[in-house]
Formats: structure tokens, C-alpha cells, sequence
């Protein structure tokens, strides 16, 4: 099998989505309003809510949901097949991440820049707002806590890219101030993608090594508390000047590295070596159906997209009809990633022969981050004729990048559900920003050095519990929004089927996960597992009663 027949089938997908599906879900279903006035234009208070630029916006937004997860989880889940996961990326991409962030942005929008947490309770009721709250903070805990581990690993693993993770830094507030003073936005993206890449060569020539031990912790830990530590002081910073112009610098280089591999396949044409449908699995492996929705989660369909869109891509959103740009596109991008990883693991640039293949995917979440490095530095090398060093490098910078800036996006959320759970309780040292900053960064770590111990890893130990959390949440999103288009009068199928298929798969594979925690007697696990259903099944029960109640209303009505 040609690996371009594989992206030629996922292109010609996001095609359909972008100028056929979502036209007609904005348009028709959607109905965005270029008169509507945005909270970001509403508030505009300088640091949460800012008017963007749409492309500008679309770079945030892409780079704050992308993370590591739409290359971990097709890297992982290749080893069923690449079949299976390249469906649920193209199709999940279309029909159910495109529709669900999209959707949440508009909400959002609608209710003033609120969390699709806190808006619950306008459209279902109060226990639904805090059930929903709590969901959303034990997602966002698990992602933060282990995006942590995950850079400061990549960090240990590359040291190549550390130089260019950590410049990008001053790099993305020059650009900040500029484009604030109104710069033409194509001139600062060639000056800043260029720069980025000139750092990159550098640190390809002079990689940076911590010693095994700083001050009486491991290296490990050490990246972790000062990731940590930059994450809170970001996520206090005015969106504009750190948070905006670091996610486009990142959305504009990876544009450019999805061009350089996407060209890349067409250059090469690798052979797939990857079985369309592994018959030479180990006999412990998990099923596919339901995992395989669970493990491709960010790149088909995400919970935490819809954390993002309704939590600070709202609060910055110029115009409505933007949604469909920021919201739609921006979901195509993570699929357009995850399609790439899957080609890069499964083609003869990581694994030159079936057999060899099946040796380096020997077992399930066998691949990961690392194997999408290798195989499209590999990939870069061969086409390009790039230093194999400098194109690893490049990718690697590529992965921290996005697992930081989601680490970014993720602390600035906590720290808004803090203050909103202010707010709504009245408690109002909870409603300051260093306080609530300060409360959602010592819980991460808080997880990652009390459930971890000295290596902080404790994100990793309940990162298991993601993909089923993640899955539930997205679920729910959809479900808000279906009662909020029935309340409007519009039809609610196009999210009202999304929500039915998710919910199921997500369930069950939740319920399967809990069965195995507890064979395993992974109590923290279990206990969070049951603390995510019962708040799921309670959520379903008020949202049932309240379509119910709707349903009653209609018919009232008619006979009237």
C-alpha cells in the first residue's frame, strides 16, 4: 500500500469538512451572526478578553488543543492497525471534532465567554454546572500533570530542542508587541518562523544537558517544577503579549513542518509497512472497540477542545462568524497531524519491513511521540535531504512546543474555573488571579510529586484515565449544545448523534478500564473512574429531564 493513496483519502476528506460540512453547519444549524457583538469586544479588559485577528486566533487556538496527543494517540493506536485509526481520524475529524468545537466556541460566545462548565447551567440547570465542573477540572489536572512529565522527558530525550523551546519564549512576546502595534501579520510569521528555525539549527549543534541530579532532585523533577513554574507566571500574563503570539509563532511553524512532511510523502512514497489489521497482536492487547475512540482522542475528537474554545479561544473571538475558521478549521489541523503521524509510524521511513515493524511495535502503546520523531526525521531526511539530526530536532521542537502551549492554555483554565467556582460560591480570594493561579499549579503538583514521588511522574499514573475522561467530557459538550440548538428551535441531530455514539463507547470503554484498575488494585484510578461516571450518569439524568420537560413544553404548545 502507497502511504500518498493514505493522504490522498484523509485530504480529500478535510476538503469535504471544511468548504461542504461545516458551511452548511455554521450557516444552517449554527446561524453565526457577523452582528453579534463578542464578548471579546463586550468586556475587552486587556488579559482574557481581547478582539483577534482570526488567523492569529486560529494559531492560538490550533496550538493550545493540539499538544502531544494528536501524534501519541495514532502512534499508539497504528498497532491494531492503520486502517481502523485512519478512519476515526478522517471521520471523527469531520463529523464529530469539527461540529463539537465549533459548537462550544459559539456557545460559549453566546453566554458571555463562559466555560462550557459554567454555561451548563443556563441551558440544563446548577447540580449540571457543578457536575460539569468537576469533570472539567480532574481532565484538565490529568493533562496538565502529565504534559509536564511528557516535555521535561522530551527534554531529556532531545536535548537538541532546548535551546529553541525555551527562545521561542522572547521570540513570542517580540512578536506580541508587534503585531499589537499593528505590523503586517505576513512579514512577523516569515521573521518569526524563520528565526525559530534558525534557533533550531542551533540547537542541533549545541544540545543542552542537565546533570542527573540539581540540587538534590532529579533532572526530571527539575523540568517539571521549572515548566511548572512558567506556566503560572504565563498563564497570568496578558493573552496578547505571551499566550497569543507563542501559540501563532507554533500554529506557523507547524503549518510549515505539516507542508515539509505532507510534500515529503510525495516525495518519497514510502511503502506502508504497518498491517492494514494486526493479526500478530499479543494476547494481553486491549480490544479495539471501544479503546480505539479513547486512544485517538485529539486528532478525531477531543473534551478538552471544548474546554479550550469555550474557556480563552471565546473570550478573544473578533467575530462570530470566526467560529468556523478558528473552531472548524482548527480541528481539520489536528487531524491533518494526527493523518501524518499515522503515515510517518506506519511507513518503511520507521520501520523498513513488516517484520522489523512488528518488532518495534512488539506490544500495545509501543510508539508514542518518539516514534513520529524518528520515522519523520527519517521521512525529512530522505525527501529533503535535511541532516537527520536537525530534522529530528526540528520535530522534537515541533512536540514540546505543543505540549507546552497546551500546558499554557491548561494552567490559564484551571485558573478560570477556580475563579469561577469564586464567583459562583462567593468566595472571593478564590476570585484573584495569583490565589487561583497559585491553587491550580500546587494541585498539578501536587498529583505529580505526591502520586509520582521524587520523579514527578504522578501524571503518568493517571494518564490512563485520559482518554475515557476526555471521551465523556466531549459527550457532554455535545450534549449541552443539543438542548441548547432545541431550546433555539434549530435541529439537533448533527450533535445529537455525535453525543448518543460517543457517550456509548466512552462508557464502556471507561467501564472496561475500571474493571482492569481494579484487578490491578490501582485504587486512585477506581476511585476517580467512579467519581467520572456517577458525575456523567448524573448529568445525562438532568439532562434527560430536561428535554423531557421540552418535549412537554412542544406539545403543550401545539395543542394550544
Amino acid at each position: 500500500m502507497s502511504s500518498a493513496m493514505i493522504v490522498v483519502f484523509g485530504l480529500i476528506g478535510f476538503s469535504f469538512g471544511w468548504f461542504v460540512y461545516s458551511r452548511f453547519i455554521a450557516e444552517k444549524i449554527f446561524k453565526l451572526d457577523p452582528d453579534f457583538v463578542t464578548p471579546a469586544h463586550e468586556v475587552n479588559d486587556g488579559v482574557d478578553f481581547v478582539p483577534t485577528n482570526k488567523f492569529v486566533l486560529w494559531g492560538a487556538h490550533f496550538t493550545s488543543v493540539a499538544g502531544a496527543s494528536p501524534i501519541v494517540g495514532p502512534a499508539i493506536a497504528v498497532y491494531w492497525g492503520w486502517v481502523p485509526a485512519m478512519i476515526w481520524v478522517t471521520l471523527g475529524s469531520i463529523f464529530f471534532a469539527g461540529v463539537h468545537d465549533m459548537g462550544a466556541l459559539w456557545a460559549s460566545n453566546r453566554h458571555k465567554g463562559r466555560s462550557i462548565g459554567a454555561l451548563s447551567e443556563s441551558v440544563i440547570g446548577k447540580r449540571t454546572r457543578t457536575l460539569f465542573m468537576i469533570v472539567i477540572f480532574l481532565l484538565l489536572l490529568m493533562v496538565n500533570a502529565v504534559f509536564g512529565s511528557i516535555i521535561a522527558t522530551e527534554m531529556i530525550t532531545f536535548p537538541t530542542a532546548v535551546i529553541p523551546s525555551w527562545v521561542v519564549i522572547p521570540l513570542a512576546i517580540g512578536i506580541g508587541v508587534l503585531i499589537r502595534k499593528n505590523y503586517n501579520l505576513l512579514m512577523i510569521s516569515v521573521i518569526g518562523v524563520s528565526f525559530l528555525y534558525f534557533t533550531v539549527w542551533v540547537g542541533s549543534v549545541i544540545p543542552i544537558n542537565f546533570p542527573d541530579e540539581i540540587l538534590g532532585i532529579n533532572k526530571t523533577a527539575a523540568w517539571i517544577l521549572i515548566l511548572f513554574a512558567y506556566a503560572a507566571i504565563a498563564s497570568m500574563l496578558p493573552v496578547w503579549l505571551l499566550l497569543q503570539p507563542r501559540d501563532y509563532i507554533n500554529g506557523a511553524q507547524l503549518v510549515v513542518g505539516l507542508i515539509l512532511l505532507y510534500v515529503a510523502v510525495f516525495m518519497s512514497v514510502p511503502d506502508i509497512t504497518a498491517p492494514a489489521f494486526n493479526n500478530q497482536m499479543q494476547p494481553d492487547t486491549p480490544s479495539m472497540f471501544p479503546l480505539l475512540f479513547i486512544t485517538v482522542a485529539c486528532g478525531a475528537l477531543s473534551g478538552f477542545h471544548g474546554i479550550v474554545s469555550s474557556g480563552t479561544t471565546s473570550k478573544q473571538l473578533n467575530k462570530e462568524p470566526d467560529a468556523r475558521f478558528v473552531g472548524y478549521l482548527g480541528a481539520l489541523g489536528e487531524g491533518s497531524l494526527a493523518l501524518i503521524t499515522l503515515v510517518v509510524v506506519s511507513s518503511a521511513m520507521y520501520a523498513a519491513s513488516p517484520a522489523e515493524w512488528h518488532v518495534l511495535y512488539n506490544k500495545f502503546s509501543t510508539g508514542g511521540a518518539t516514534a513520529f520523531i524518528t520515522g519523520g526525521g527519517n521521512l525529512l531526511t530522505d525527501a529533503w535531504g535535511l541532516p537527520n539530526v536537525f530534522a529530528q530536532t526540528l520535530l522534537a521542537t515541533m512536540v514540546v512546543l505543543f505540549a507546552s502551549t497546551t500546558m499554557d492554555a491548561g494552567v490559564r483554565l484551571m485558573r478560570y474555573i477556580v475563579q469561577e467556582w469564586g464567583q459562583i460560591y462567593n468566595i472571593k480570594v478564590l476570585d484573584n488571579n495569583v490565589a487561583a493561579t497559585l491553587l491550580s499549579v500546587g494541585c498539578c503538583l501536587a498529583l505529580a510529586f505526591g502520586a509520582g514521588g521524587s520523579t514527578g511522574s504522578g501524571g503518568n499514573i493517571i494518564w490512563p484515565l485520559f482518554g475515557a475522561t476526555n471521551q465523556i467530557l466531549a459527550s457532554l459538550t455535545l450534549l449541552v449544545l443539543s438542548i441548547f440548538l432545541i431550546k433555539l428551535g434549530r435541529p439537533a441531530r448533527y450533535t445529537l448523534v455525535p453525543m448518543a455514539f460517543v457517550m456509548f463507547i466512552a462508557t464502556w470503554g471507561c467501564a472496561v478500564q475500571l474493571m482492569q484498575f481494579f484487578k490491578e488494585e490501582r485504587w486512585l484510578l477506581v476511585f476517580l473512574s467512579i467519581a467520572v461516571l456517577v458525575a456523567s450518569v448524573m448529568v445525562i439524568l438532568e439532562a434527560i429531564s430536561v428535554f423531557s420537560a421540552l418535549k412537554r413544553e412542544k406539545e403543550a404548545s401545539t395543542k394550544s
